[in-house]
């Protein structure tokens, strides 16, 4: 399509789906397997540029004890087993998209747009949202988000990307003291490397920690503790480029440290987003739903996982299975009111058998 201005606007095909999940975390994961039981397919989904949710952003090496059947294991082992589990439906994923806008259409489905522009016409959703969708922290700094991906990045673009630039990188966690590590040294170092938290204390692994250190006293990096102030540009013909990163230091002093580019390892933040504008009943920020099937008061949304409330709710990743399993059941019969949902069992189903593959 051209617009007035004589540029191409992108328009992307409608996706026609039974049925489209808010969310990749294990109880979006699971909702798309329970879904796949009933024999109905789906998309998903996520504002993170990865499956598995909170159990990959914020514990993927973190162990889990209360799943069913499992002893141990960590998020992402988690994450991994679910999406072993989901294959056989094969539901398609729609990842570093945030839900922007969910509108009822004339027929009774559901229209749902993605910030970059994909369009979905869903007759059932699933918000398997967590406590709302996750987004990288960033800098609450004048230009920032003008030199997002130019200048500053959540994660190295390619393997050469630093390669003689001046880094400073920002967090106190693992992944921060990680990339303190691995570019400093080898073929693909930065210039100089400075790590940048407002403390000197850090939630990272002692090992890392020590690391860090020990680089620090050999000089092949440096730490600051302070807060980022500006972010400082070039002039004339280097206008628009990042050359330092203005802060206040520990000492309450203002510096400016060089810098043509940042690494932000600053962890992810929910935010409720456009959720809140969906028109759907919320109690504290949290959907509230039917016990009998986690459905809204709308018809055909349901809501599953930390998002939604009702009495009695625990937040458990075992109830947010529950729930999906439910909302399973309440969509098939949504779908398809002229067929008896029935209950079967995997064990000595074969109508089960052939979806899942199982020969």
């Amino acid at each position: 399509m051209e617009r007035q201005d004589g540029q191409t606007e992108r328009v992307d095909p409608l996706i026609q789906t039974e049925a489209l999940i808010i969310g990749s975390g294990p109880v979006g994961l699971f909702q798309a397997f329970q879904l796949g039981l009933q024999d109905i397919r789906c998309h998903v989904v996520d504002s993170l540029p990865q499956i598995g949710g909170q159990c990959v952003e914020l514990y993927a090496e973190k162990p889990i004890y209360d799943i069913p059947g499992i002893p141990l294991c960590t998020g992402q082992e988690l994450i991994d087993r679910l999406k072993a589990q989901v294959k056989p439906f094969a539901p398609q994923f729609h990842l570093q998209e945030l839900v922007s806008e969910l509108q009822a259409a004339d027929d009774g489905q559901w229209h749902v747009q993605t910030d970059k522009g994909t369009q979905f016409k869903a007759a059932t959703v699933f918000i398997a949202a967590g406590v709302g969708a996750f987004v990288k922290r960033g800098l609450s700094l004048p230009g920032f988000e003008e030199m997002l991906g130019k200048h500053i990045f959540h994660k190295a673009p390619s393997e050469i990307a630093f390669k003689g630039k001046h880094l400073v990188i920002l967090g106190d966690n693992d992944a921060a003291l990680e990339a303190c590590e691995k570019l400093r040294q080898g073929p693909n170092a930065a210039a100089t490397i400075t790590l940048l938290h407002r403390r000197d204390q850090f939630q990272a692994e002692p090992l890392a920690i020590e690391q860090m250190r020990e680089a620090c006293k050999a000089k092949s990096m440096r730490f600051i503790a302070g807060q980022p102030t500006a972010l400082v540009q070039g002039t004339g013909p280097n206008e628009g480029q990042l050359t330092g990163l203005e802060i206040l230091n520990a000492l309450g002093d203002t510096e400016v440290l060089k810098a043509d580019t940042l690494l932000l390892c600053l962890g992810i933040s929910p935010k409720l987003g456009p959720l809140g504008h969906w028109g759907l009943a919320m109690e504290r920020k949290q959907l509230v739903v039917n016990t009998e099937t986690f459905a809204t008061e709308a018809t055909g949304i349901f809501a599953v996982g930390d998002i939604n409330t009702y009495p009695g709710k625990k937040k458990l990743i075992l109830c947010g299975f529950h729930e999906a399993t439910l909302a399973a059941f309440g969509a098939s019969a949504l779908l398809y009111p002229d067929q008896k949902t029935l209950l079967q069992y995997t064990t000595t189903s074969t109508h089960l058998h052939k979806l899942l593959g199982v020969s």
